[in-house]
């Protein structure tokens, strides 16, 4: 069945109201570029502000996120030193180590027994011709155990030292976590800082792209009279500027994401150096794809929206005299 509808007093199909709708959008998209076309520079500067807020943001997180890569592998660095009682024997230790390493927040466990404890001990201290002369050794045997990377974040540390601290073997039990609960809050902290900078500088896009469409509206006073004068709707007046805000949008976050690239770029030698020294093999992250179409996807979306609520503002008062 062909369905119909009926547009100034004639009933037509809804293809062809599709195509002509399709049209309409097609000529406003067009004449939104020529009037770009017609003021290079002032595109282009607005554009290239528009790349600048959003690549801000976009470039914190992905500094967060590369951050959170390498605390990610730092987190188990906080190991957990279990110095045992001296009257614990060889297999005595490797039984508890069985144990623990059952223990659900233990990752691994490094044994170092009273000999190699005491090996190593003359090797870095420099008193090894004094304790030569010992009848005993004097250093305990020792559990270097690697806590799982939750367990800091999560904040079960406290808990684990002081369960580990209560077995019978156990005399002393250290944990270094004050470092580790900073750096995750500097990270939270980071975090809502990159959230709140991201809100404003989406605000900041918005008022760029209301602004300018502002004053294309105002420059094009005259020629809006006139069409309403001859009966064109604000619907179809509105749709080049709206067209226009989009365009904007969009090809400011296509310079932010160019942006976000080039500084990667830049910044991956100097950071492989650096990440060399420290026998690392982490490299700089960028943008995913799906990352690369948020970012797309909102500078667009922005660029619209700002241009609408120039428009609903600013169209409707203009009215021939």
């Amino acid at each position: 069945m062909n369905k119909r509808a009926t547009i100034g007093g004639q009933s037509i199909g809804v293809t062809r109201v599709i195509k002509i709708w399709l049209i309409q959008h097609a000529q406003a998209f067009v004449f939104s570029l020529g009037q770009m076309s017609k003021n290079p520079m002032g595109s282009f500067l607005t554009i290239a502000v528009i790349g600048i807020s959003l690549s801000l943001p976009a470039g914190f997180y992905l500094l967060l996120d590369n951050a959170q890569r390498i605390t990610a592998s730092w987190s188990g660095a906080a190991q957990i030193t279990l110095f045992l009682k001296l009257e614990t024997d060889d297999q005595h230790v490797h039984r508890l180590s069985e144990k623990l390493q059952q223990h659900v927040d233990i990752d691994t466990i490094v044994i170092i027994d009273r000999h190699q404890a005491l090996t190593e001990f003359k090797q870095i201290s420099g008193f090894g011709e004094a304790l030569a002369a010992l009848d005993t050794n004097p250093l305990p045997a020792v559990l270097l155990l690697q806590p799982t990377s939750n367990v800091i974040s999560s904040g079960r540390g406290e808990q684990l030292i002081k369960s580990l601290h209560d077995m019978p073997e156990v005399d002393i039990a250290q944990f270094d976590r004050q470092w580790a609960k900073r750096l995750f809050t500097i990270i939270e902290v980071f975090q809502r800082a990159v959230f709140m900078l991201s809100a404003l500088l989406a605000i900041a896009v918005l008022l760029i792209v209301g602004n300018t469409i502002r004053l294309a509206i105002y420059s094009r006073h005259v020629e809006i009279e006139i069409n309403k004068l001859f009966g064109a709707t604000n619907s179809f007046i509105q749709r080049p500027f709206l067209y226009s805000g989009l365009i904007h949008g969009f090809c400011g976050s296509i310079m932010a994401w160019f942006l976000l690239v080039v500084s990667l770029l830049l910044l991956e030698a100097p950071v492989m150096r650096l990440t060399g020294l420290y026998y690392s093999n982490f490299r700089l992250a960028g943008l995913s794809g799906n990352e690369s179409l948020i970012l797309i996807g909102s500078g667009a979306l922005l660029g619209l929206a700002g241009s609408w609520l120039a428009v609903q503002r600013h169209l409707k008062v203009i009215e021939p005299v």
